[in-house]
């Protein structure tokens, strides 16, 4: 009798588990189904910017072309249209990206490293500022450009756009130091390592991971950024490609689609080869805390 009556009690954690499996397995279907629709809204538009320029007709509609050509490249491949916004691009991005990320290096290491009553203040004040819009202080630094004769000059364009860029900058970097021991660096020092030299010889070794993040936020961000190189750069032969996309639209409201979608395609190629050249880093990990025995 004692054998019979366990029976039943020994069935019910099973049924009870089975039940909790089958609603796990419900609950990652549902949640994968919900993933797979909204990748499919985020890959319509890719979808359209390739079979478009792929077809002289092109419209805003997603189609496949009747007649594939590649007309709308060839119309594209010159040095006014093409060649010459994306090298403008590059200098403006590169240039002001290289600044921020050594000047953001120089300036969060010692907030990361220094404790003071000033430490935290300041920290406010760059989260503070990563929250400025850009059109709110675009009119005051367009009334000092014009001023000091910065206007229409690249290397200005350069500045504001690292010294815009560099709070967000300098928050990140900190972040990716404060992961580094400190035991690391007093080691350097006792071996006469300057702070300078452990800065670049034994810190950022430690954190390309955080500094491939930091470049790549930084350059994607400057490379999108229309308004700045609007106002600041009037020479049609300045202009970088992210205002050049005005060329496809015509005074009358028509757009070639075609033409424009196969400059889309050369546009977010920088940005590409970026992330698969820094993507390696960030696959890399942390390694920091392996660099300390106990």
């Amino acid at each position: 009798m004692t054998t019979v009556q366990d029976r039943p009690a020994a069935a019910a954690p099973v049924r009870g588990t089975s039940a909790r499996v089958r609603g796990v397995r419900r609950a990652a279907v549902a949640s994968n189904v919900g993933l797979l629709l909204i990748a499919a809204f985020y890959c319509i538009p890719l979808l359209w910017v390739v079979l478009a320029s792929f077809d002289p007709n092109a419209s805003l509609t997603v189609s496949w072309p009747e007649e594939p050509s590649l007309a709308n490249y060839r119309e594209i491949m010159n040095v006014e249209t093409t060649f010459r916004p994306l090298w403008n691009s590059l200098v403006l991005c590169g240039g002001a990206t290289l600044i921020t990320v050594v000047c953001a290096a120089l300036g969060a290491y010692p907030l990361s490293r220094y404790r003071s009553r000033a430490s935290r203040p300041f920290l406010l004040t760059i989260i503070f500022a990563t929250g400025l819009p850009i059109t709110a202080i675009m009119i005051p630094v367009y009334a000092m450009f014009v001023q000091i004769n910065l206007v229409d000059s690249m290397p200005g364009a350069i500045l504001f756009l690292a010294t815009s860029s560099l709070p967000f900058a300098i928050f990140l970097t900190k972040n990716f130091f404060d992961g580094v021991p400190v035991d690391m660096e007093e080691s350097a020092w006792t071996e006469g390592a300057s702070m300078v030299r452990t800065l670049w010889s034994v810190v950022l070794p430690l954190v390309r991971p955080g500094m491939a993040v930091v470049t790549i936020f930084t350059f994607v961000g400057m490379w999108g950024n229309f308004f700045v190189p609007f106002m600041l750069l009037l020479s049609p032969e300045k202009l970088p490609a992210a205002v050049s996309l005005f060329t496809f639209s015509s005074q009358y409201g028509q757009v070639a689609y075609g033409q424009l979608a196969a400059f889309s395609i050369f546009y977010s190629a920088p940005v590409v080869l970026l992330y698969l050249l820094l993507g390696r880093r960030l696959g890399a990990g942390f390694t920091a805390a392996g660099g300390v025995k106990g």
